[in-house]
């Protein structure tokens, strides 16, 4: 339909009715427009100041709704919205969206149409505009949002408008650090948006920081997957700077939203992708929740309980964070932001609480048995893991590598055992441990137990590979003296020329296991050995 008939029948010059059937075929032919001939900015702009024009004015809703649809849209160019971020047409759209008014509560079902196309309006608006991003702090539309977001408790038929409520609040809590400051210490949002998270997901609760689990429960619907998924992101932004707790209140909010946390663990979406949605931003605010408060993701499991248990505490939600980690790195792609999250987490839990580490240990490091292959060859948890440790993306190395460090209980020789030398010089040398020792972190001091069969062909483990090699031949055993230090000779000059030509650059391990040029290495331990035979 061409813009400039719409144009007319919005500027004025038809009916109501008119004007209603022309936005809805022009809503029809554009709904999934997102690209718009730069040719018709103008136009698109007159059109939507004629849009909001109507829209001040009373009207009935089958044609507010006409007119909101197609704002909608126009609103996906950031072109076009120099008229629409004023202050008097952002309030034309909270009004229509319910949030002028604290005390009209949420009554006339058929309003409801309106008010979520307002929101999706705003959504698009906020989102492409700075200048409404500012005007937003300006009118107080958190503190607005939060009010409606109330006025949906325990009614009915309000999914919708909860969802775009929450997408709402994301949207300005990630776009405005002033308004998410706002929203934590003036709004109380993390309790308005823990309890929007808990409605969705229809938690029960059996005791304090303990949530039903009812294993014939169905699956959530689409809406309220999506409501769960929106109040996730905006936690997310709100507790951004949380890691530390000052107050015994702000440690049962956050131990209160741990439990809430494992319950969405433990519940499924209507799709697997939804699930996976679900869970994935589930492990991204469990990584802004202080590692103290995460106990509460293993409660103690009772008799009647089937779950999977450890020392009698339930480890269902380790065991989804466990598999959700081997589905992350089967993906192959997206390492950073999609696997680096859910290792942070397990590496944060397991060196903090001890009954989640041996947990996890049990899974990723059982005992060792076959030695026959190298550690990163297989299709284990361990081998993917040790695979990692080499990658060409430095923090997801990085991150894998200590993972495995922390199940080790930070000790050198037994990360070595599980990953071979090679896969973890890199681990080593960073934190100055290529000459052994243990981390700084302190651990239960429950010892490994060797199988027999690692014991047995432990003597012929190459340590640089991590596993068992037939033994070779040596070729110096028939060389004569003289032909052993000509070849000894030979390498000393190959090295001589390579270090000469700046190809390579030999490095040795200081006193604190930390790399250094091997001069300066060498150097330091003369003057180490000096120091000692003067103090005797």
């Amino acid at each position: 339909m061409e813009l400039g008939a719409v144009l007319e029948a919005v500027e004025g010059r038809g009916s109501a009715e008119a004007v209603e059937r022309v936005l809805a075929r022009y809503n029809e032919e554009n709904r999934t427009i997102f690209r718009f001939d730069p040719e018709d900015e103008d136009k698109r702009k007159k059109l939507c100041e004629g849009i909001l024009n109507i829209l001040e004015k009373d009207t009935k809703t089958s044609c507010q709704v006409a007119c909101l649809e197609a704002l909608r849209i126009l609103s996906r160019d950031k072109k076009v919205l120099v008229p629409v971020t004023t202050k008097r047409n952002m309030q034309i759209l909270m009004r229509l969206a319910k949030l002028d008014s604290v005390e009209d509560p949420l009554e006339r079902v058929s309003e409801f149409p309106v008010i979520v196309e307002a929101l999706k309006c705003l959504c698009n608006i906020i989102f492409n505009s700075a200048v409404a991003q500012k005007l937003s702090l300006e009118l107080n539309l958190a503190a607005m949002l939060c009010s409606l977001l109330e006025k949906c408790k325990d009614q009915q038929f309000v999914d919708d408008i909860k969802c775009f409520d929450l997408r709402l609040l994301f949207l300005l809590s990630l776009l405005h650090t002033d308004i998410r400051s706002q929203l934590r210490r003036e709004l109380q949002g993390v309790q308005v948006l823990t309890r929007a998270l808990e409605s969705s997901l229809s938690v029960r609760w059996m005791e304090e920081y303990k949530a039903a689990e009812d294993r014939g429960r169905p699956p959530l619907s689409l809406q309220e997957t999506d409501c769960a998924i929106e109040a996730l992101k905006a936690l997310f932004n709100v507790t951004l700077d949380s890691w530390n707790v000052h107050s015994e209140n702000e440690s049962h909010q956050f131990r209160y939203m741990a439990a809430i946390l494992r319950h969405c663990l433990l519940t499924t979406g209507p799709t697997e992708d939804k699930t996976e949605e679900l869970h994935s931003n589930a492990i991204n605010l469990l990584s802004n929740v202080p590692v103290s408060c995460l106990d509460v993701l293993t409660n103690s499991s009772s008799q009647e309980e089937t779950d999977i248990k450890y020392n009698g505490m339930n480890m269902g939600a380790i065991q989804i964070l466990l598999d959700f980690m081997e589905k992350r790195i089967d993906k192959g792609s997206s390492y950073r932001e999609g696997l680096t999250p859910v290792l942070s987490l397990l590496t944060e839990c397991c060196r903090t609480h001890r009954n989640i580490r041996k947990f996890i240990k049990a899974q990723v490091l059982p005992p060792l048995r076959d030695v026959s292959n190298r550690p990163e060859v297989g299709t284990t948890v361990r081998n993917k893991l040790v695979r990692l440790m080499t990658h060409v993306d430095l923090g997801v190395k990085q991150i894998a590598a200590e993972f495995l460090f922390v199940l080790c209980k930070e000790r050198v020789d037994s990360l070595l055992k599980y990953t071979g030398y090679g896969n973890a010089a890199g681990l080593l040398a960073a934190r100055g441990l290529l000459a052994g020792g243990r981390g700084d972190h302190w651990y239960s001091d429950d010892e490994d137990t060797d199988t027999e069969e690692y014991k047995s062909a432990k003597p012929n483990i190459n340590l640089i590979t991590g596993h068992l090699e037939e033994p070779m031949p040596n070729p110096m055993d028939e060389m004569t003296e003289e032909q052993k230090e000509y070849e000894a000779m030979k390498l000393v000059n190959m090295f001589d020329k390579l270090s000469r030509d700046e190809l390579i650059k030999p490095m040795g391990v200081r006193p604190d296991g930390t790399m250094a040029p091997l001069e300066e290495a060498v150097s330091q331990y003369h003057t180490n050995k000096q120091d000692s035979s003067d103090s005797d």
